[in-house]
């Protein structure tokens, strides 16, 4: 298999059918596995994109061993904490989870948006028109070594009329369209899908992080009128920006909230573990007036617990706010090279477990500009109260995207050429209609 066809298309879901799907997010700190049902939603309510009622019937999620900077570094370690994770779900949903589609967090995600031109010769636009110019769109976005998650048409052209979204009957001499094409590096995906393969599992999809936290936790006007999404997980960062109802962007970086706890453990000489819960219980990125008078037991490595040392809650902050405002500096400075900078209109949606640090909201709104606000999973059923916090935006998204992922453009695989070949005509499209529609 090349690798720049690496990762496993996933069909769009139908609209008038219901499926039971399985999901993993598989993170640096958690692996969550989420089954649920999908049934057909009214169209008139629903938001854009969103064609089905979702209902989780299971959940299960365990602690990630294996990973860092969301990629894996010990495939047995991995291994057995999403083998942890799934049999949970299918415990609670009472189904066996024969596959799933999963998240790629690390391996340097990155986007880029390409255009190509083709003539037509002032006739109508055809939808094979329509595949020719995406195709050369996608040749371009091509890369040794990087593994294409999605290609997303952005917009068409006719001559001088651009942003069309259908150009299909209309006419002109050249069309023209514009794709973003998100991809990360071949190797890191490859071994998230071998992660999961072990396990007796098949990969139907992989989608990128920043972008199925987007779907979840984003309201559908947000999309529309622009906002950028800061995931803040464990062991990396990543950003992306939704503009006129589509993912315009998508930039990440390996620091995240496990960095803040690796300097509390440096800075305080504690172990991993209380210094976890240091920052969880005390931890903050803006100081205040009582933080000189607080005082925090902690137990230095090595020493009797039955003896704590008390310090003052400024010594601790001292230690968290630098390493928060370096992320959130990071994400400025990338959304200013990517041509996205920060002004006072912008909104601003935190997902990921590290953005409940007390005081981050205000540390969003000082270092990055804009409007900010904590992103939860939204529209969804089923979710126990725990999971209904930022940290699980990005498992309900893997369960949205079948939705929306009929607006991507892949090249079809030599099976469904051949199939294509072996179906031709009237036949062959009413075959496929009723396939997919009941």
């Amino acid at each position: 298999m090349s690798l720049k066809h690496l990762p496993p298309r996933l069909p769009p879901l139908p609209a008038k059918k219901s499926a039971v799907l399985s999901v993993l997010d598989i993170g640096t700190s958690k692996i969550v596995c989420l089954v649920a049902r999908l049934n057909p939603g009214d169209q008139a309510t629903a938001p854009r994109g969103r064609t089905h009622r979702c209902r989780v019937l299971g959940i299960g999620h365990h602690r990630a061993l294996g990973m860092k900077g969301g990629a894996v570094i010990d495939m047995d370690a991995v291994e057995a904490s999403i083998r942890f994770a799934v049999d949970a779900a299918e415990r609670m949903a009472g189904v066996q989870i024969e596959g799933a589609i999963i998240n790629v967090t690390g391996g340097r995600l990155a986007s880029r948006l390409y255009d190509a031109k083709v003539a037509i010769a002032g006739r109508a636009v055809t939808q094979a028109d329509i595949h020719r110019v995406l195709e050369a769109c996608t040749a371009r976005g091509e890369a040794e070594g990087r593994a294409v998650l999605h290609s997303l048409p952005v917009g068409f052209a006719l001559g001088e009329t651009r942003h069309i979204q259908d150009p299909t009957g209309m006419v002109g001499e050249e069309l023209g369209a514009d794709m973003h094409v998100l991809s990360c590096d071949a190797a890191a995906a490859r071994n998230l899908m071998l992660a999961v393969e072990r396990c007796h599992l098949s990969v139907e999809g992989l989608v990128a992080t920043p972008y199925a936290a987007g779907l979840a936790a984003l309201a559908e006007d947000e999309a529309e009128l622009g906002a950028a999404l800061i995931d803040m997980g464990a062991g990396t960062t990543s950003v992306s920006v939704f503009f006129g109802g589509h993912l315009a962007h998508v930039d990440g970086f390996a620091v995240g909230g496990n960095h803040v706890t690796t300097d509390v453990a440096r800075g305080l000489g504690v172990s991993l573990a209380d210094a976890e819960r240091l920052k969880t219980l005390y931890g903050a990125c803006l100081t205040s007036v009582t933080d000189e008078s607080e005082t925090v037991a902690i137990v230095p490595a090595g020493e009797d617990p039955e003896r704590p040392t008390h310090l003052p809650k400024a010594q601790l902050i001292s230690i968290i706010k630098p390493r928060v405002e370096e992320i959130l500096e990071l994400v400025r400075d990338r959304l200013k090279q990517a041509g996205f900078p920060a002004h006072a209109g912008r909104k601003l949606v935190l997902t990921g477990g590290a953005c409940q640090l007390t005081g981050m909201q205000a540390a969003v709104k000082r270092i990055v500009s804009g409007q900010v606000r904590i992103g939860r999973p939204l529209g969804i059923g089923g979710l126990p109260e725990a999971a209904k916090n930022p940290a699980f935006a990005a498992s309900v998204g893997l369960l949205i995207y079948p939705q929306v992922s009929g607006i991507e453009h892949f090249r079809p695989s030599r099976q469904a050429q051949t199939q294509s070949r072996q179906e031709p005509g009237y036949i062959g499209r009413v075959g496929r209609w009723l396939k997919g529609s009941f």
